[in-house]
């Protein structure tokens, strides 16, 4: 059974992504959240939940009254999800399930949360079904994915530069998060879930991180490439990362790396 998210990072992957991605990504986390609607009291789950960020956040939004859980399928994601939820005193129901195979009772969520883990989906009609299945009636659906891949200019510039210095399809692994960008695939998978009232909306935000050069080293040791980039020397790395910075020499504010992303989010209702 193929693994749920894409991101299946082992030893200190985690931690690098908490530490980068959850930071350059804080803007689209809380949007998210925003655009869910959550109210206290509700019971939200968190799907493909990583490190955990969403379903925090989600218990802040619903209040003690409310019930957050977080499903995902690796160890060293969920163990740092379980560890920065006990460091914020959240009480957060954590299980290692598939998404085909959400280890929940039927309509038992009000809310059911998804960022940037459907494109992984080993089985997507099935994993939606199951969404469908834990959500209770009149319940929605949130969730979010990337567009195409051309619209990102941080991602551009990085995979180029993987292509460049690791060799030909080094970058697929990274590259297949882009895969779900058609709109019309996206919300046939939802409606032949059994969702109405199936919402997509174009979402931009900014990934935001105060130094390029401290950010992609971060970011690839939290990504599938770590090992592969682990091949290469000093001066390899060094090469590498001045080609990103050099694409993306107009995306540097006073801040820092300041690029724009572009997702669909998509709410449904069951």
């Amino acid at each position: 059974m193929q693994a749920q998210s894409g991101w299946q990072l082992a030893g200190t992957g985690p931690e690098s992504y908490e530490q980068h991605n959850v930071i350059a990504l804080n803007e689209a986390y809380t949007d998210l959240i925003a655009l869910a609607g959550l109210r206290p009291g509700e019971r939200v789950l968190d799907v493909a939940c990583g490190t955990g960020v969403l379903a925090r956040l989600a218990a802040a939004a619903v209040g003690p009254m409310g019930q957050v859980a977080g499903a995902d399928l690796n160890d060293g994601m969920l163990a740092m999800a379980r560890r920065k939820a006990d460091e914020a005193g959240l009480t957060i129901d954590w299980r290692a399930c598939d998404a085909a195979e959400l280890s929940f009772p039927d309509a038992a969520f009000d809310a059911v949360l998804c960022q940037w883990g459907l494109e992984f989906f080993a089985d997507r009609p099935r994993g939606l079904r199951q969404v469908a299945r834990v959500l209770a009636p009149g319940g929605r659906v949130v969730l979010r994915v990337w567009r195409a891949l051309e619209r990102q200019p941080f991602y551009v510039a990085l995979l180029d530069a993987l292509e460049r210095h690791l060799g030909a399809g080094s970058s697929a692994p990274i590259r297949a998060a882009f895969a779900l960008s058609d709109p019309n695939e996206l919300r046939s998978l939802v409606s032949d879930a059994g969702f109405s009232s199936v919402h997509l909306r174009i979402t931009t935000n900014m990934l935001r991180f105060p130094s390029l050069e401290r950010y992609v080293p971060g970011y690839l040791a939290a990504a599938p490439v770590a090992a592969r980039l682990s091949t290469l020397d000093e001066h390899g790395r060094a090469a590498l990362l001045g080609d990103v910075a050099e694409a993306l020499r107009s995306f540097i504010d006073d801040g820092g790396l300041a690029a724009p992303i572009e997702n669909h989010v998509v709410v449904a209702h069951r």
